[in-house]
């Protein structure tokens, strides 16, 4: 059976920022609330001509050049995102067209922890003998689904969008993958209108049914008890346990769950991977940013040990464990 391991990392910011002096303006919100209860100071957000295929793009090309890989090498694509362009057709089939691609292309949607569930399904692919190069994309611009006069919600997000290129090696990189999913959670955190269920009309537009709905306190509460728990599956798959863990690079969606959870595992805070002060909360995009961040800085290091955790709506969660065989860049 092949082996799975990342050969290329990249990533992709919108130029405009909003920072919290910013919102200040514009909701009854403070720098100082903002900072205490999130850890976010500020964040980027999509251009008006820009799409999340773009985003996607952006970073997929970044990934790719540091793979060293052209159009013709990638097998498969494959996007996480809870944004999409359009319901139809996927995203990844608008970035295949943009990167001049002529592999499959698909999404997978699972809120904040997509990218983790495509990371599984390219490592899949590679092991299976399916695919040789699979370049795997998170990338949402949830910023468009937020309501701006919701000061509970409108501080949290922003856009971007992160990339990995993994190829079948004689070394495994991806170690273990744990998933999980329960459904029953799904009114905790949902955009309630825009599909099947409720089609947009004019009356759940004024509704505010097509912007992101969060019951915070619930979602703070999953996901400091999910991550500990995937993340040791996930180890226990790979044969390691939470000591061998170098970087914890979880979905940044708070600075005070990152904290938790590192406490809860029993990680130095140190060992935990954050850019949420800059970013703001990404969804499918912040755990690939968020090691392209690590990577760029000259702290990763050839046979290092990630874990990769991944959190949200659906309710759903995942972990991946990584042993780093890329040189500092």
């Amino acid at each position: 059976m092949n082996n799975a391991a990342i050969i290329g990392v990249g990533s992709y910011l919108p130029d405009r920022r909003l920072t919290n002096l910013d919102l200040e303006g514009m909701v009854d919100t403070s720098d100082e609330w903002i900072t205490t209860r999130t850890g976010i100071s500020e964040r980027r957000l999509a251009e008006d001509t820009q799409t999340t295929s773009d985003l996607a793009t952006n970073a997929a090309r970044a990934a790719m050049a540091d793979a060293g890989v052209g159009p013709a090498d990638v097998d498969l694509l494959i996007v996480g995102t809870s944004s999409p362009d359009m319901i139809f057709p996927s995203t990844a089939c608008i970035t295949q067209a943009n990167l001049g691609l002529s592999c499959p292309a698909y999404d997978v949607m699972a809120a904040c922890t997509s990218f983790i569930f495509a990371l599984q399904n390219a490592t899949a692919a590679i092991e299976s003998g399916r695919a040789r190069t699979v370049l795997v994309v998170g990338a949402d611009a949830l910023t468009r689904h937020v309501d701006f006069s919701d000061r509970g919600t409108c501080v949290l997000f922003g856009d971007g969008a992160g990339a990995f290129v993994l190829q079948a090696a004689d070394t495994a990189g991806i170690l273990g993958v744990d998933l999980g999913s329960d459904g029953s959670g799904a009114d905790v955190l949902r955009i309630p209108a825009g599909g099947a269920a409720l089609p947009a009309t004019v009356q759940t537009v004024e509704a505010g049914l097509h912007y992101v709905q969060m019951a915070g306190n619930e979602v703070f509460k999953f996901a400091v008890r999910v991550i500990p728990k995937t993340t040791e599956a996930a180890l226990a798959q790979s044969g390691l346990s939470v000591g061998d863990i170098d970087w914890l690079i979880p979905h940044q969606a708070n600075q005070r769950i990152l904290d938790t959870v590192a406490d809860r595992l029993g990680l130095p805070h140190e060992k935990v991977v954050s850019n949420i002060a800059l970013t703001g909360n990404t969804s499918a995009a912040s755990i690939p940013l968020a090691v392209d961040d690590l990577y760029t800085s000259g702290n990763l290091q050839p046979g290092d040990v990630l874990a990769l955790v991944g959190f949200g709506a659906g309710l759903t969660w995942g972990a991946a464990i990584v042993r780093w065989t890329k040189e500092v860049r």
